[in-house]
């Protein structure tokens, strides 16, 4: 009678952990379904945990763009130390005095990797530590695998960072959803909105690149 119990207990657990496995894999969003299965950009990447890890990721995508930089370049720049406050401003105030567009991206999954998939790095912003302790980071989200459910980021003194959808999406949330493309004005998004290119084309042009900001309308309007 036990070992009949035992078998019913064992199967009734086993269930649970399929149907719970199952309905995992069945909570990714249609959207996702269609990208590639899995991707990794390639791309340099500085380390460093300082400023949260802001001038890094910024320099690392500002390299990858074919600015010659540094973090360290950075500091005089964004007025570090001193203006930390104001520090996610100041890195997208100097991107496009750099000539770059920045594109905020929708606060969702399916927005972020959608970008992936196309070949652009994803600058965000997470939570990052554990229940006990935890504190902001910018990231360069870099890659995904569908298959897995996990993403891949740049960040701190990590060069691949692997975090379940799951996750992902609740560190990115509690540190405000926050991501943007830093793109050179010839990079139209994937499944770009015209209005918010076009809004940051028009930063662009009051950053003092107007020429940068012409060719990002340009190539918008050549699609």
């Amino acid at each position: 009678m036990v070992r009949v119990f035992s078998r019913i207990v064992s199967t009734v657990l086993l269930a649970g952990v399929v149907a719970g496995l199952a309905g995992c894999a069945g909570s990714v969003a249609p959207e996702i379904k269609r990208l590639p299965e899995r991707v990794e950009l390639s791309g340099t990447f500085y380390r460093g945990q300082d400023n949260q890890s802001g001038p890094q990721v910024l320099a690392s995508l500002l390299s990858q763009q074919g600015v010659v930089i540094t973090p360290g370049l950075l500091d005089k720049p964004l007025h570090l130390p001193g203006d930390e406050a104001r520090l996610q401003q100041n890195m997208l105030n100097l991107a496009r005095e750099y000539g770059m567009v920045v594109y905020p991206l929708d606060s969702n999954l399916p927005a972020l990797l959608t970008q992936v998939a196309a070949g652009y790095p994803v600058m965000v912003r997470f939570t990052e530590g554990s229940a006990f302790w935890a504190e902001p980071r910018y990231a360069i989200l870099a890659g995904y695998n569908t298959q897995k459910q996990t993403v891949l980021l740049r960040a701190g003194m990590n060069r691949r960072a692997l975090m379940s959808f799951s996750s992902f999406e609740s560190s990115f949330k509690d540190a405000g959803g926050w991501a943007v493309l830093i793109q050179k004005p010839n990079q139209i998004p994937a499944n770009v909105d015209q209005s918010r290119w076009l809004k940051a084309a028009n930063e662009l042009a009051q950053a003092g690149q107007e020429q940068a900001a012409a060719r990002a309308k340009k190539a918008l309007g050549a699609q």
